[in-house]
């Protein structure tokens, strides 16, 4: 749920209660907080951050009015903890491709995931965890989701501004190429040929980078209203094989329907090349 507008946005407390939760992630959009720097005092002085372990404090079963939640579902624990989360939690933000979309790790659900412990772990029999990651949202009612990967300091200010001033968070869904036509930047697909997501990818990096050259690999997830298909047929007219292309639509975003589907159309065109 990109919009709360069920019901209006009213945090119970003058200075709202703040958690930060940890599931299946590398910790990227945690340090989003964290790069705050001198910016988290300014921010803690106008809420109450009770529970954030990477931060200091450590109180997992608070009543909060804003639970921020960074990582996807991949154990039997995770699931039952973010249920629990979400019960004392007012309002829900997943921040982050995994939160959002299962993230890297969810690349293993296309896949058998007996062969992947077995070729990743010396003792798998040790590994407890479920045969499919998922994000948050499948689990748990979503509030509100940053995309991103991992989000930046600047979304989660403006998130809890929004929610301070009994505001819906905006969504930021339009596509990096708009980005780089606002900043002036030369189009990397044009001149240099490169495989660029852009026209598929919400904007939120500013376009980080194309600006510096490089194709745009995806990594702020899905815009809205996205063509993939255009977009596919444009890399394969660049001679790049149906496979790969697959590839790049599938990759931090795996579990992404919009993504997702384009991927398969084109998983499928390999199979059918190899018959």
């Amino acid at each position: 749920m990109n919009n709360p507008k069920e019901k209006p946005i009213v945090l119970k407390t003058k200075r709202p209660r703040v958690s930060v939760h940890k599931f299946s992630s590398c910790d990227g959009c945690q340090l989003a907080f964290l790069n705050l720097g001198e910016a988290l005092l300014d921010l803690d002085s106008v809420v109450e951050i009770v529970h954030f372990a990477e931060a200091g404090p450590v109180d997992a079963h608070a009543n909060v009015d804003i639970a921020f939640i960074e990582g996807s579902i991949s154990t039997a624990h995770d699931a039952v903890r973010i249920k629990d989360i979400r019960e004392r939690s007012q309002f829900l933000v997943t921040m982050g491709a995994c939160a959002t979309s299962g993230g890297v790790q969810a690349l293993r659900n296309l896949g058998d995931r007996g062969d992947w412990v077995e070729s990743i772990y010396a003792s798998p029999e040790y590994i407890d965890s479920l045969d499919q990651v998922s994000p948050i949202s499948q689990h748990v009612k979503v509030d509100f989701e940053l995309w991103g990967c991992p989000v930046s300091s600047r979304q989660i200010v403006a998130t809890v501004r929004s929610l301070l001033f009994a505001v819906a968070p905006v969504d930021a869904n339009e596509k990096v190429c708009l980005e780089c036509k606002r900043n002036q930047t030369v189009c990397v697909m044009v001149t240099k040929q490169a495989l660029c997501m852009g026209p598929a990818t919400r904007t939120g990096c500013g376009a980080l980078c194309p600006s510096f050259g490089r194709a745009c690999y995806g990594c702020y997830g899905p815009a809205e209203n996205i063509n993939g298909d255009a977009l596919a047929q444009r890399f394969s007219g660049m001679g790049v094989v149906p496979e790969e292309i697959a590839d790049r639509f599938q990759m931090i975003y795996s579990q992404s329907e919009e993504l997702a589907e384009t991927a398969s159309d084109y998983r499928q065109r390999k199979r059918e090349d190899c018959d």
